[in-house]
Formats: C-alpha cells, sequence, structure tokens
C-alpha cells in the first residue's frame, strides 16, 4: 500500500472541461489530503453531466448529484424510523445535512459466477465487509487475494455484469434487531416475509461476534425445560448449554425443538428459531402451530429456505445468534433452535467450491469446523456483572442410516455439551419421541436438574439400560423365568410411559409425579395398552389430591421429605380406584 501511494496519480472526470481556477482547487485539496503533490490530469466523461468525480489510486470523491444524493440517502438511512412523526425529523435533517468531503473506495467486478462475484481495486476491503453493487445488490467479503476479492452475494447475481461498478461500505454484515421482532417471520438479512409490515428497530448487530470468555460466563444450573419426559429426566437441559438433537430425517428433530418452545410459555423464555434450507410450506406449518399454541408471542422466526440462495442460508443461524444476543445482552434467556446444521454445512461447502478453496474430507473446506464452533461458543450464561442473561442452542443434525461417526456430525458433536439421539427403529416402533438411552448424553447432567426431578428421576436411566440389554439377550429365549418376565414387564411399561404425544409437553409436578409413581412399581401391573390413559388419569387425580404439593413442586422445585410417600400412597389409591371401574366393566361387559 506504501507503494502505491509513494506513484499516487490522480484524475479528474467530468462531462466539460474544468477551467485552471477549478484544476488549481482540486490540486491543493489533493495536496492537503495526502501531504504531497499528486499528478492531476482530466478525463471527459460524458456521463457525469451534473459535477465532477476525482479518483485519487483507489480513492474516489464524488462531488456529482448522483453521489450527494447518495450520501444524503445513507445519512437518512439512519433515523429512528419508530419516530410518531417521522416527517419533522427528515425535514431537520435535510436542513442540517451537508455532503462530505470523504473518499469512496470503488472497485470493478471482473466475473461473476452464480452467488460468487470477482472484484478488483479494493484495496483496503476488509474480510466480511459488506459491498454494494452498482444494480443495489449487496455482498459480503468473503476471500482476499493480492490484487482482488471475491464476494459472496445476497441477491441475484443476474443484474451484476462485469465491468460494473462496486463500492465499500465500511460496515461488516448486520442483523436489525429488537423487541418488535417477537412473533415475526424474517429473512437472514431481517426483512419480514409474513406479510405484517415492517419491523420497528431498535439497532444493528453484527453477525460475527467473538464469543463470551470464560471470566464473562457462569455456570449452567437452571433447567431449560423441554416438557419431554424422557430428555428432562435422564438428558436435562440447562440455560446457556448447547445440546445437539441428532437422528435419521424424519425421526421427530424438529418435533423435540418445537415442544421445548411450547414449553416456555409462560416462563419469560425468548425463543429463535432459524430454518436453514427448509420447505417454504413446512416453516409456515410449524408457525402456524407455534401460533394457534401461542408461542409465536414470545418467538422470532429466521427462514433460508431451500430456493434462497446458499449465501442466505449460510448467514441465516449467524444472523439468528445476533437477535438471540441482543435479548441475551439485555438480562434475557434466550432459546435458539438451528434447523438444521447440517444444511448450514452443505451451503458453505457450495460457496467454498465456487471460490475455489481447497476440498478436503467430503469435499467439505478445512475451516468446516470453525464455521460451526465460532456460532455455537456464542451460547453462553452471562456472568451476574453482564446482566446474568444466557443463551441455549438446540443444533440439530441429520444422520444418515444412523451413522454418528460422519465428518460433520461428530465435528459438532465435540462442540456441544451433549446429543439427543434419535433412532429410526425406535421411532417406527412408535416409542416417541425416539430418543436412544443409550447413544444420548447431557454433559451438564444433574446441575440442569432442579432438587425434585433429581429425586425423581433416580436410577432411571439405569434401569431402562438393564431393560434393553435383557431384552437383547431374552430375543433368542423361549423359556423365560418368573422373575425375568417380571423385569421384561417393568422394563416395556417404562418405556411405554416415556411414550409421549407431541405438543403435549409436561409441567415439572407432572413429571416428578409419573416418576415417582413408575419407579416405585405402582404401574407394574397395567396393561401396556392402558398406560396412557392410566398416565392422564394418575395426573388428573394429583392435581385434585395434592394440590397444594403440586404448586409447591412448581414453585420450589423440591421435594420435601415425606412429598415421595403422599404421592405414592395417592398413586396406589388411584390404581386401586382404576382397577376397580376395570374390574366393574369387565363385569359388565361379561353380563
Amino acid at each position: 500500500m506504501r507503494n502505491v501511494r509513494s506513484r499516487l496519480t490522480a484524475t479528474l472526470r467530468s462531462a466539460a472541461k474544468p477551467t485552471e481556477e477549478q484544476l488549481r482547487r482540486f490540486g491543493d485539496f489533493l495536496t492537503e489530503k495526502y501531504e504531497r503533490k499528486v499528478p492531476l490530469h482530466w478525463e471527459e466523461d460524458l456521463s457525469l453531466k451534473n459535477g465532477f468525480q476525482l479518483q485519487a489510486g483507489s480513492d474516489i470523491y464524488d462531488w456529482t448529484l448522483d453521489g450527494k444524493a447518495r450520501q444524503l440517502q445513507d445519512y437518512l438511512r439512519h433515523l429512528h424510523a419508530g419516530q410518531d412523526d417521522i416527517l419533522p425529523l427528515m425535514r431537520q435533517a435535510v436542513e442540517e445535512w451537508a455532503p462530505a468531503v470523504l473518499p469512496e473506495e470503488i472497485g470493478e467486478v471482473l466475473a461473476v459466477d452464480g452467488e460468487i462475484a470477482t472484484v478488483s481495486g479494493l484495496e483496503h476491503a476488509q474480510y466480511g465487509e459488506i459491498l454494494i453493487f452498482e444494480s443495489g445488490v449487496k455482498g459480503m467479503v468473503q476471500d482476499l487475494r493480492r490484487s482482488e476479492l471475491s464476494c459472496i452475494l445476497f441477491g441475484e447475481g443476474e443484474e451484476i455484469a462485469a465491468g460494473s461498478m462496486v463500492r465499500r461500505t465500511l460496515k461488516t454484515a448486520g442483523m436489525p434487531v429488537g423487541e418488535h421482532f417477537l412473533g415475526r417471520v424474517v429473512d437472514a438479512l431481517g426483512m419480514p416475509i409474513d406479510g405484517k409490515g415492517s419491523i420497528e428497530i431498535d439497532r444493528q448487530m453484527p453477525i460475527e461476534a467473538p464469543a463470551p470468555g470464560i471470566l464473562d460466563r457462569q455456570p449452567v444450573n437452571t433447567p431449560m425445560e423441554t416438557g419431554l419426559l424422557t430428555i428432562d429426566s435422564m438428558f436435562p437441559i440447562g440455560r446457556g448449554q448447547r445440546e445437539l438433537i441428532i437422528g435419521d430425517r424424519q425421526t421427530g428433530k424438529t418435533a423435540i425443538a418445537l415442544d421445548t418452545i411450547l414449553n416456555q410459555k409462560g416462563k419469560n423464555v425468548v425463543c429463535v428459531y432459524v430454518a436453514i434450507g427448509q420447505k417454504t410450506s413446512s416453516v409456515a406449518q410449524i408457525v402456524e402451530k407455534l401460533a394457534r399454541r401461542g408461542a409465536m408471542e414470545y418467538t422470532a422466526v429466521i427462514n433460508a429456505p431451500a430456493g434462497a440462495s446458499d449465501a442466505l442460508q449460510y448467514i441465516a443461524p449467524y444472523a439468528g445468534c445476533a437477535l438471540g444476543e441482543y435479548f441475551m445482552a439485555r438480562g434475557r434467556d434466550v432459546l435458539i433452535v438451528y434447523d438444521d446444521l447440517s444444511k448450514h454445512a452443505i451451503a458453505y461447502r457450495s460457496l467454498s467450491l465456487l471460490l475455489e478453496r481447497s476440498p478436503g474430507r467430503e469435499a467439505y473446506p478445512g475451516d468446516v469446523f470453525y464455521l460451526h464452533s465460532r456460532l455455537l461458543e456464542r451460547a453462553a450464561h452471562l456472568s451476574d456483572e453482564l446482566g446474568g442473561g444466557s443463551m441455549t442452542a438446540l443444533p440439530i443434525v441429520e444422520t444418515q442410516a444412523g451413522d454418528v461417526s460422519a465428518y460433520i456430525p461428530t465435528n459438532i458433536i465435540s462442540i456441544t455439551d451433549g446429543q439427543i439421539f434419535l433412532e429410526s427403529d425406535l421411532f417406527f416402533a412408535g416409542q416417541r419421541p425416539a430418543v436412544n438411552v443409550g447413544l444420548s448424553v447431557s454433559r451438564v447432567g444433574g446441575d440442569a436438574q432442579t432438587k425434585a426431578m433429581k429425586s425423581a428421576a433416580g436410577a432411571l436411566r439405569l434401569e431402562l439400560a438393564q431393560y434393553r440389554e435383557m431384552e437383547v439377550f431374552t430375543q433368542f429365549s423361549s423359556d423365560l423365568d418368573e422373575t425375568t418376565m417380571h423385569q421384561l414387564a417393568y422394563g416395556q411399561g417404562l418405556m411405554r410411559l416415556l411414550r409421549q404425544p407431541q405438543y403435549a409437553p409436561f409441567a415439572q409436578h407432572q413429571q416428578v409425579v409419573l416418576l415417582v409413581a413408575a419407579l416405585g412399581h405402582v404401574m407394574q401391573n397395567i396393561p401396556l395398552s392402558e398406560i396412557e390413559a392410566f398416565r392422564a388419569g394418575l395426573l388428573a387425580h394429583a392435581e385434585t389430591a395434592l394440590p397444594d404439593l403440586c404448586r409447591r413442586i412448581e414453585s420450589t422445585g423440591r421435594l420435601e421429605g415425606g412429598d415421595r410417600d403422599e404421592i405414592l400412597d395417592m398413586a396406589r389409591d388411584y390404581l386401586a380406584r382404576y382397577q376397580a371401574d376395570a374390574g366393574r366393566l369387565d363385569e359388565t361387559d361379561g353380563g
């Protein structure tokens, strides 16, 4: 850059030849600006009929009417659009505005290849900076080389041609944020796509930001309850944790995320759902289901559908993370779902191949691990000095034939604090959510559980593991002793109890009641086909028989000394009634 500055020359362009006085003034301006005498010559440009354009190296000073109008447009864009009456504000701004004498660095498009544009002349452009092309399309610098750079496009590449002009904005990619994004559906650039009009913006947040440091965090110790008995009892998720949801296609991954969002109603948790590469119709159905159940009141949806460009799919999760960080910085608890990062990695692979980066394993570039680590590390539970807010991340990854050892799954498993593995065989056998108890884990564990849940869950995971082992062992035997058959029936009952319909999350006290009753062998002799009916009746009976206990568990998260026995007595009382009612029905049918 120093060598370029030492041989700096300047070109003045205009439709009419400048006077000697004008040339002298431009020469004085250059001398003052660059602290040396700069050779200046004039070129005729008939397109500049309303002013002068001065180029010194890659710096361009635009004194044409078009250039001044563009400066005024940029200035007005920063006005607060949330004012009740914008006209006086605009009038005052126009009266006070004066064009700035600032250089604009303008480059030239060398080539356009799909979603990638190669540009020359922008010597000082930085990685991640936003560029604006002559057609109005925006791009982001993604690759820097000695004499040129490449950027990804956020619009149609057909509108850009070789030879067209492109200018720097001196800004990195940002996401508009604010309270009014809740209840709305926006694209990866923050523009509303739900047909409900514009959104009042509070500020812009950079989509790329460093993760909080160790001293800025505090331990994960507050539950982020999913409402799903399987997960909350055995693989608890804490606020600030990163828990991967992984499994084959159509095994209920999104369903778990949606149930978790629904379960945050009334808990002062902000939810952000980022759809990457999904069908637009599928996202519309998700939004409709959330709205019908009142969850859109605290949820924002960012959609980069399969029909969107790879560039928009690439920045979508970072934009969603920026929106989540806005609320986290204000002391709020945030739940963000990335659905899914497999498609995000594929979009990044496509961009990288177009950028001519060397392909590695499975054609992914070498920095694909960094792609997701710098995203997921931004989930945290901030220290009290920073407001104590948190952001919990639920990334979703799709596997092929249950292969968790594939490249992208292993990458994200190593970044996250545990995974919930959904198994196809369990799903098709009717076990939903189809959580594989053996391969799933939460590395936060009991720290993210209330004392009541930790006490109630007890040895549930161990007993299920013993059941699965015994089930495999006994499938080759037809002659089973009574003890083994008893244990198998008990394990089958537990598995059936863990089946849960979608959009029906359990409250904490309901989960505690069910676990205490089940692990107390109250449901031992209930036929498998009647477990769901017995469970519903038991919960209804608990609400009327133990209302104070249920409220206390919900508010304090604790089981006191005699609470377990009280729950067991209530459950056995209901069991006696249930069996008596069943006996009367049998007698009636028999009669």
